[in-house]
């Protein structure tokens, strides 16, 4: 076994650091089961010689019972059975708290670790490989903890102690009897070089089992509405197939395990037998001698046969912490710097200085990126698709990095300010509009949590909401469902653009926030937000004429580069890529704007 692979066990074991008291109260509980436990092959080895007086004379069996001697050996066996008993219950709990505690913090490391790392990182992740492990893969290490390290030092406790009495009582009969314990080990150890590349291939196929399923179920309209039912059943067979396969592989290699360790050790017992039936006849073992060797073995057949258990726990834990470390030693790319400043008393003026960007050293996505948007001016960025538009507003609150250049507001250099600040004073409505399982109000506020009611129905009025929301049975505290599906597109887009709002941001990107409702609601949006935008610097990926019009200033875009800058009639004028797009595109818009121009205004539709 590599021994980077082995280092991970080693670093999961540090998450045992805090609860180092449970530990040592598990260890002393072992101590304790494993004393009494072992105690009474020998008390029974007292009760044959002495209670019975059962001995070997001429090669014929004689008694020379004692009565007291039974009762009392009777006595002591069943009291070291009552504290064995309340021995191991306390080393079960220990462990099975302890388990638990070491699970819940890896899963918490683990979702901090999914909320820091970067863009990039969640860009080439699949979210079913994520939650695959924080769940499966944890759960693998949690039983590796409590099996494979706390209850495997109470099954190694007992077998060491069993054998050391053992040796002590005849070194000779103790080799005959532990003869099979090397092919024991050596059996364990090959297995479990054939399970951990198996288990591992198990542990990815669930997660990609995972990703199917979460990817299907948040699509289910789009299967029903292309009939693509039985596709999609296909594909979840085939994994799900995949992942039985390599899960029957795996468990039939370990299921040989146990049966041949069964087998071997009454292989074992039978060499005690004849062996050291043999002894006793001879007179160099007690009759009780012989019958604690036998006892003795008894007690090790359970912790050796748990092993080939254990060793199937061992093996997903070493594919499991695997994949666990690589998310938690993964560095997001996006990082702030020693001593980052805050930003504050925000003006909104940002600049973007010769800068440039690629993905993974690919082929580059900007190229001398520059210009200049002054506090409260309205930026809109237009171009064909993949002309790089998402990308420079991607960059402004540093979910990227620039790999060239440097992008500033009120003259600082973003990268030298937290992350916190700046992304505070930035706020952004996404072209693809999220909203959590939650209530209207829980999700309008979900950037204010301290918000008041009375800041949320402001902010709710100025996306032109608040009218709707009111007029539903339970108001605010309506609940939408996943993802806000039971509201419609142009409801889900206000609720955000109120989320977006309530921040109050200096900042605002607004990423073809008004593309997926009708003329009328975006109309009334952005009546709002031409008041609300005043005084803030704000953003805007548009394909309407009223928000190209609207802009002080428009950025058009082709791979990567500015090709033309300035006002919506100055561009026209200039008969180059903009008059291109707008005759193709945009002239049809014309007669629509003139037409809702002239309507007038109204509350919160639908």
């Amino acid at each position: 076994m590599p021994m980077r692979v082995a280092m991970h066990l080693l670093r999961l074991l540090r998450f045992l650091a805090p609860y180092k008291r449970q530990v040592a109260l598990a260890l002393v509980c072992i101590a304790g089961a494993s004393g009494f436990g072992l105690a009474s092959p020998q008390l029974v080895r007292w009760a044959v010689d002495f209670g019975l007086g059962i001995k070997v004379e001429g090669g014929r069996l004689a008694t020379d019972t004692s009565v007291p001697v039974l009762v009392v050996a009777a006595l002591a066996v069943v009291g070291a059975a009552v504290l064995r008993g309340a021995f191991v219950y306390g080393q079960q709990f220990l462990s099975e708290w302890t388990s638990q505690r070491v699970a819940y913090d890896l899963r918490n490391r683990l979702y901090d670790q999914f909320q820091r790392l970067s863009f990039s990182f969640h860009d080439h992740s699949e979210t079913g490989q994520l939650m695959s492990r924080a769940t499966q893969d944890v759960e693998a290490a949690r039983l590796f903890i409590q099996f494979g390290v706390l209850r495997l030092g109470y099954l190694a406790g007992v077998v060491v102690a069993a054998a050391v009495l053992m040796f002590w009582s005849d070194w000779q009969l103790a080799l005959a009897a532990l003869s099979v314990a090397p092919l024991v080990l050596w059996r364990s150890a090959s297995m479990s070089v054939r399970l951990r590349p198996l288990w591992l291939q198990v542990q990815n196929r669930m997660g990609q089992l995972t990703s199917l399923l979460q990817e299907s179920l948040t699509g289910f309209r789009v299967v029903k509405v292309f009939g693509r039912e039985d596709y999609e059943l296909e594909r979840f067979g085939k994994e799900a197939r995949a992942l039985f396969d390599d899960a029957y592989t795996a468990g039939r290699i370990q299921a040989y395990n146990s049966p041949l360790i069964s087998f071997l050790w009454m292989v074992s017992q039978g060499v005690v037998l004849l062996f050291g039936g043999w002894q006793a006849i001879e007179g160099r073992v007690t009759v009780g001698e012989l019958t604690a060797f036998l006892f003795y073995l008894t007690l090790m057949q359970m912790p050796l046969r748990a092993l080939g258990w254990i060793v199937g726990i061992y093996s997903r834990a070493l594919s499991a912490s695997q994949r666990i470390f690589e998310v938690l030693d993964a560095q997001p790319e996006v990082k702030e710097k020693p001593g980052a400043i805050v930003l504050r008393d925000v003006k909104g003026h940002v600049r973007f200085e010769d800068v440039h960007f690629s993905y993974n050293s690919l082929a580059p996505v900007l190229r001398g990126i520059t210009f200049e948007a002054r506090p409260g001016e309205v930026v809109a960025l237009m171009g064909p698709a993949g002309s790089g538009k998402t990308t420079i507003v991607n960059l402004l609150p540093r979910f990227y990095d620039v790999t060239a250049g440097r992008i500033t507001i009120d003259g600082i250099d973003i990268r030298d300010v937290t992350l916190q600040s700046l992304r505070r004073v930035v706020g952004i409505v996404q072209q693809d509009i999220f909203l959590f399982s939650a209530t209207i109000r829980d999700n309008i506020a979900y950037g204010a949590p301290w918000a008041s009611q009375e800041d949320i129905e402001r902010a709710a009025k100025a996306a032109r909401i608040h009218d709707f929301i009111v007029s539903l049975p339970d108001g605010y505290d309506t609940w939408v469902g996943e993802r806000g599906i039971t509201l419609s597109g142009g409801q889900r887009q206000r609720v955000a653009i109120a989320r977006t709002l309530l921040r109050d941001p200096r900042v605002l990107i607004l990423d073809d926030s008004t593309s997926s409702v009708d003329a009328e609601t975006e109309r009334l949006i952005w009546e709002a937000l031409v008041e609300l935008m005043k005084g803030r610097t704000t953003f805007v990926i548009a394909h309407r004429l009223r928000t190209l019009k609207l802009a002080d200033k428009v950025l058009v875009l082709k791979d990567g580069e500015i090709v033309e800058q300035g006002r919506h009639e100055e561009l026209l004028s200039r008969h180059g890529l903009y008059r291109q797009i707008y005759e193709l595109e945009l002239r049809d818009q014309e007669e629509a704007l003139r037409l809702t121009m002239g309507r007038p205004s109204a509350g919160g539709g639908s």
